[in-house]
């Protein structure tokens, strides 16, 4: 095999774990939503931190692998459609980081009263079923699209 050709496996590798790590995040959220008993919701939201760590390794390799792809190819970081894909693997990072602050924080207030009872929470249902992770992760998601599309398309190349 060719260096592009390493290159290039690596970084669609790459994108295929970010993609499925956030995918296990995102049903792992919504299954958690969906449970009342305070030991179910910590165990889904404890395992949405394997999702992540794939989700993290695969968009460290796709910045990794598409820049070295990049420079393999001569490509200029200027390129309209390279410039934003950067810009919204940022913004999905920022995005993503953000939403999940606030569940790592639903979890501890599960696994607490898992430890107390195991009694269903109102104050846990709504911090699980809150609007701002939600959108925040769901935003994320978006822009990993956009990326996708771009890669794809590469309007303007």
């Amino acid at each position: 095999m060719t260096t592009f050709q390493w290159l290039l496996a690596l970084h669609v590798l790459s994108a295929f774990l970010m993609l499925a790590g956030g995918v296990a995040a995102a049903v792992l959220y919504f299954a958690a939503m969906r449970h009342d008993r305070p030991s179910e919701v910590a165990t889904l939201l404890g395992l949405i931190r394997a999702g992540v760590v794939f989700a993290g390794v695969g968009s460290l390799g796709t910045i990794g692998f598409g820049m070295g792809l990049a420079s393999h190819l001569g490509l200029k970081l200027g390129a309209g459609w390279l410039s934003a894909s950067l810009a919204l693997w940022i913004v999905s990072v920022v995005l993503g980081g953000a939403g999940g602050r606030p569940l790592r924080h639903a979890r501890y207030l599960a696994e607490r009263l898992a430890g107390e009872g195991d009694l269903p929470s109102a104050e846990l249902k709504a911090k699980v079923a809150a609007p701002v992770p939600l959108v925040l992760n769901w935003a994320s998601g978006v822009a990993i699209v956009a990326i996708l599309v771009l890669m794809v398309w590469k309007p303007g190349a």
